[in-house]
């Protein structure tokens, strides 16, 4: 597919086109320009400038309603200002200066890359993103939490305490708080509450002085410290020990803390910045979390939605297509996007994993999808309760073989346990499809033997 288009004398295209080693479609009008557009949706559009003008803003006007994706350039030899105000006002990217030679015409084609890239990146980002925070999302609930975010930030609220399940984005809104707070400058320092000892912690948060413990044998600076001025992210702060909460506590009321082993008061205003997936409040009336560190952090609590509440349902598509094409993909270039049988069988799951849960489905179905789009035989999504399948089991088993087996199960499936057209859909031969199906001990329904060798059957006459 031609992603330029040269719109303009037969001559005058045919050089062009040969700077880009034919690699471009070359149209003299506009009425074959516009069934090219509507096509092959090519990324860049240039029109020869002295092409008539009516018909050329027509053009783009109708480019922009129909392939809002492509880059429309004029390109005059004989340049005009109220031309150019025209045709920029009518939705053109550029108007130039001619001629173009090989090197401006380069330069160009790299330009409208990489600003489609970025308007195409742009698209799944809230617009109300804090500058230097991209969270995917255009949901009601993302909305209304990074307002809430942004109130709190611009408030003198110290500490920030974060609400939601494993995996809907906690640190992000961290991230978001901190950007709204502190703009450029301080740090951002997270620590994950769960992952330390109490001793270790301790040491990580406050630092320690030489000779506190067995092995202190020179200084250590804590993360409190090193985020004076900016903010320190305490993720999963229900995990930690009963006794560093109170230390925790102290310096949230005296705003001063001292090192372990240490007799000097050092002061800091980091902004704290609390998480917990747990309902934080019950676990404080169980005795579980301290019930004045609660409060003292549960000010204005900031609750963040799962992916299966009805306000961030609509998000599951868009972050889906943002883990395919985005720059982070595991398989960029690879896939043009989702199935509808895969939208829709992303809709149907709950998430109870969330994002996270959600970019481990994509990734996994971008390495084995053979096609141009995931469909839902790849998705391979494991589901709690009893499939199709079988009973699901509580675990599952993410090694590679697990996951072609289950792959090869979802292929049969779809095309109703007919192996030719499993083995055309997995893009292998019969032979090496039926070599799996017994390696991986997979159990075919008694009538797919039958309808299996009909496949076979010749319908030429002899």
């Amino acid at each position: 597919m031609s992603s330029t288009m040269f719109v303009g004398p037969q001559q005058w295209s045919r050089e062009l086109v040969a700077m880009l080693d034919g690699r471009a479609a070359a149209v003299e009008d506009f009425s074959a320009a516009l069934g090219v557009v509507l096509s092959l949706q090519p990324k860049l559009a240039v029109i020869w400038g002295g092409l008539d003008e009516s018909q050329a803003l027509a053009f783009i006007g109708r480019c922009r309603q129909d392939s809002a994706d492509t880059a429309i350039v004029v390109v005059a030899d004989v340049p005009d200002t109220a031309s150019a105000i025209r045709y920029v006002r009518a939705g053109a990217y550029d108007y130039l200066p001619g001629p173009l030679n090989a090197s401006r015409l380069s330069e160009l084609a790299t330009s409208m890359n990489q600003q489609q890239q970025s308007s195409n990146q742009a698209r799944y980002f809230c617009p109300n993103c804090p500058p230097g925070v991209k969270i995917v999302g255009r949901s009601s609930a993302v909305v209304r939490m990074l307002e809430m975010i942004r109130i709190v930030a611009e408030s003198r609220c110290n500490p920030v305490l974060l609400l939601g399940e494993t995996g809907t984005g906690k640190e992000l809104a961290a991230r978001a708080v901190h950007a709204w707070r502190h703009a450029s400058s301080g740090q951002f320092v997270a620590v994950n509450c769960a992952t330390l000892t109490a001793n270790l912690l301790e040491s990580e948060l406050f630092g320690h002085a030489k000779g506190a413990f067995t092995g202190a044998d020179r200084e250590k600076t804590g993360l409190l410290e090193l985020a004076n001025g900016g903010s320190i992210f305490l993720d999963e702060i229900s995990e930690m020990p009963m006794e560093l909460q109170a230390k925790l506590l102290r310096f949230l009321q005296e705003r001063t803390f001292r090192k372990v082993g240490g007799t000097k008061d050092i002061s800091c205003t980091a902004t704290v910045i609390a998480s917990s997936n747990l309902k934080l409040f019950d676990q404080a009336m169980a005795g579980k979390f301290r019930k004045d560190l609660y409060y003292r952090l549960a000010v204005v609590p900031i609750k963040i939605s799962p992916l299966r509440s009805a306000d961030r349902r609509d998000d599951i598509p868009l972050l889906a297509d943002y883990f395919i094409r985005s720059d982070e993909s595991v398989a960029p270039g690879k896939l043009e996007g989702l199935s509808q049988e895969a939208r829709a069988e992303l809709m149907r799951h709950d998430w109870p994993g969330n994002v996270r849960e959600l970019k481990n489905v994509i990734e996994r179905a971008s390495i084995f999808e053979m096609g141009r789009h995931i469909t839902a035989a790849s998705l391979m999504i494991e589901r709690t309760g009893e499939g199709p399948s079988g009973p699901a089991s509580p675990t599952m088993d993410f090694s590679l073989e697990a996951a072609e087996r289950e792959f090869i199960c979802r292929a049969l499936q779809e095309t109703n346990w007919q192996r030719t057209r499993a083995a055309s859909l997995l893009g292998i031969t019969r032979a090496t499809l039926h070599a799996k199906i017994k390696r991986y001990d997979i159990k075919l329904p008694a009538q797919s033997a039958a309808e299996d060798k009909s496949e076979n059957v010749s319908t030429v006459p002899s």
